[in-house]
């Protein structure tokens, strides 16, 4: 399948994965990217199932599928994704948990070698022994809510070692 000139900057597996799975990248997707990869604040407003979410993502997962397939990626947090409550059990299986294992199994069909690439939810409800064990091994993508990122006093406890790339 064609790769659209909007998906230019992805990684060949990351380009092939949103391909096979969505054909074309909608306008939010497309009007967004740059501004993104840019690192520039960007706010996309679109109507629900647009694809805004991914959009956001796909720039992290990109980024992130770099790094582990070069042997860069670290045991730290990179990114951090704050969403409400209602919101988090689609995001992270829609936008997160399914895009990075469908690109791991493309990699080992091709033969390359790529660490799975974690993620991990914290929220007021999330455990004190998930919460040593993220320390221990943080996810390269924490999603939280709102509110438990307000709650927190120290940066280092949340996200992980003390780690200022989180975005």
């Amino acid at each position: 399948m064609p790769v659209s000139d909007s998906l230019a900057w992805a990684h060949p597996l990351v380009q092939e994965w949103f391909v096979r799975k969505f054909g074309t990248p909608t306008e939010p997707q497309e009007q967004g990217w740059p501004h993104i990869l840019a690192g520039r604040t960007t706010l996309i407003s679109a109507p629900t199932g647009s694809g805004k979410t991914l959009a956001a993502f796909l720039a992290c997962i990109d980024r992130l599928v770099c790094k582990a397939l070069s042997g860069d990626l670290q045991d730290r947090t990179e990114v951090l994704y704050i969403s409400p409550l209602k919101a988090l059990g689609n995001d992270i299986q829609k936008n997160l948990e399914v895009p990075l294992g469908e690109i791991l199994q493309m990699a080992g069909e091709r033969g390359l070698l790529m660490p799975e690439i974690r993620t991990a939810v914290r929220t007021g409800d999330t455990l004190m022994h998930e919460r040593r064990a993220m320390l221990k091994r943080p996810p390269h993508i924490l999603v939280t809510t709102p509110e438990s990122l307000y709650r927190r006093e120290k940066p280092r406890d949340f996200a992980g070692r003390g780690n200022r790339d989180c975005r």
